[in-house]
């Protein structure tokens, strides 16, 4: 009995604070545009070789829809999606914060880059695929001032991600990844404040 009403309190203490209780108990994961490997283990507190490991994957290209176990023991479920009805809403990606907790203001000098040039794999330094996801916002930095994974508000640009390196992004430089060579160009490069979120 006491079990019982154990549960039941934290289950409406989740439902009361909004706390999505599919996705935190879920032991599967369905891939959605924009997502990688890297932000999916994050997500879910797991290595990528772990991911990797359990979904018998040998790259680290995932693919929209995909079901990937994202814990230990987990079965991936193989059943067709039933079609849904589209809602408009904003979707959780890499770039997006919940909140604007700002832990430290600065400004730096930003260029843009692309994925589509001569050379590019479009693949970045933590396993985004650019060219498969060219709406996700992602920033080029120098690890030592910005660490990969960091989440960022750019003045212009909005909601990114570190989720890249540059030989020549040293101290207060980023790029800001843009998904044409047109962009890229117009955004030229120019002097913006960073916010560097929780």
């Amino acid at each position: 009995m006491r079990k019982l009403l154990m549960t039941l309190i934290l289950t409406i203490a989740l439902l009361v604070s909004g706390a999505d209780v599919s996705w935190a108990a879920s032991p599967n994961y369905t891939v959605k545009k924009g997502d990688s490997l890297f932000t999916i283990s994050k997500m879910h507190n797991v290595s990528i070789s772990k991911l990797k490991s359990w979904n018998n994957l040998k790259s680290n290209i995932i693919q929209p829809n995909m079901k990937l176990k994202v814990a230990s023991g987990a079965k991936v479920v193989k059943k067709a999606a039933a079609p849904k009805k589209v809602v408009k809403s904003v979707a959780k990606t890499p770039s997006r914060s919940d909140s604007d907790n700002v832990v430290k203001e600065f400004t730096v000098s930003a260029s843009a880059f692309t994925a589509n040039c001569n050379g590019c794999s479009g693949v970045t330094k933590t396993g985004i695929n650019l060219k498969s996801n060219p709406d996700v916002k992602v920033i080029a930095v120098d690890p030592s001032v910005i660490k990969l994974g960091t989440k960022v508000y750019v003045e212009g640009y909005g909601y990114a991600i570190a989720g890249d390196t540059g030989s020549a992004i040293k101290g207060n430089k980023i790029d800001v990844f843009f998904p044409t060579k047109e962009a890229a160009y117009k955004w030229g490069r120019k002097n913006v404040t960073i916010k560097i979120l929780n």
